[in-house]
């Protein structure tokens, strides 16, 4: 069973990677809208869940953000983390750069400790506002599965123009206030090998890494159910061995198994 969240608002979840995890999701609550189309996705395909509603628009995230941290407030949890995900692209929304001021304001009304997080495939991180907006929040995760472009085309299938090269001097931008967000997996898909574990996938992807020099790279695998079902589980093994080459250049690392 592939997931179609809830939206604007859903959770909170128990992250792997950042704790209780209130989601803001910015695309439509009856499908999918991605600049991605991976093969792992736990929403599915694209074309599986085309959606019929409209974008929420700012003034209603703001306002179920705020009922939500208000009941939060009352009744509990304490959220660590509010984190932009969903399904599909968060900073695709047109108000993406407005919705993160809101956010910020209620997170320091409602829950100054918490962390505001967004989870994005990186495709929007040459547009200005979008990166000026990332830079303002606490863990801007950006995904970089591969430098491999024959294989990023198989894997993350990007549904316009994407190159390897451009999403990595955007991440360098950053100048080091950005989380790399890697999935590792085995398996196969339309009869083609997928592992990314070995050398041939690692070692390049390890050099862009230290070019872009990220404060964090966080390492995972698949945990749900996934649209196409060939696909396996990276072994803990194989991640602990990418990130120990990792922890090798000083860069702090985390693993998800």
């Amino acid at each position: 069973m592939t997931v179609i969240y809830p939206s604007p608002i859903f959770g909170p979840v128990h992250s792997r990677r950042l704790g209780v995890s209130l989601g803001i999701n910015l695309l439509p609550a009856d499908g999918k809208v991605c600049t991605f189309d991976c093969i792992y996705c736990e929403c599915g395909f694209n074309a599986d869940h085309r959606p019929k509603q409209p974008l929420p628009t700012r003034e209603e995230v703001r306002s179920a953000l705020e009922a939500r941290l208000r009941d939060m407030q009352q009744n509990g949890p304490t959220p660590d983390v509010l984190t932009f995900a969903g399904n599909g692209e968060p900073t695709a929304h047109p108000c993406f750069p407005e919705i993160i001021e809101d956010t910020l304001a209620l997170r320091d009304k409602y829950f100054p400790n918490a962390k505001v997080s967004v989870l994005s495939n990186s495709t929007f991180i040459h547009r200005p506002a979008v990166f000026e907006a990332l830079n303002k929040i606490d863990n801007n995760i950006l995904k970089l599965d591969t430098v491999d472009e024959e294989y990023v085309r198989v894997l993350d299938r990007p549904t316009g123009h994407y190159s390897i090269r451009e999403i990595i001097e955007g991440m360098k931008v950053f100048k080091g206030n950005c989380i790399i967000q890697t999935m590792f997996l085995k398996g196969s898909y339309k009869g083609q090998d997928m592992d990314n574990t070995s050398d041939k996938f690692v070692l390049p992807w390890l050099e862009a890494v230290k070019e872009i020099a990220p404060r964090q790279v966080m390492i995972y695998t698949i945990d749900r159910e996934t649209p196409d079902h060939d696909l396996q589980k990276a072994t803990h093994e194989e991640l602990d061995r990418i990130a120990e080459r990792i922890r090798e250049t000083g860069i702090p690392v985390s693993v998800s198994y």
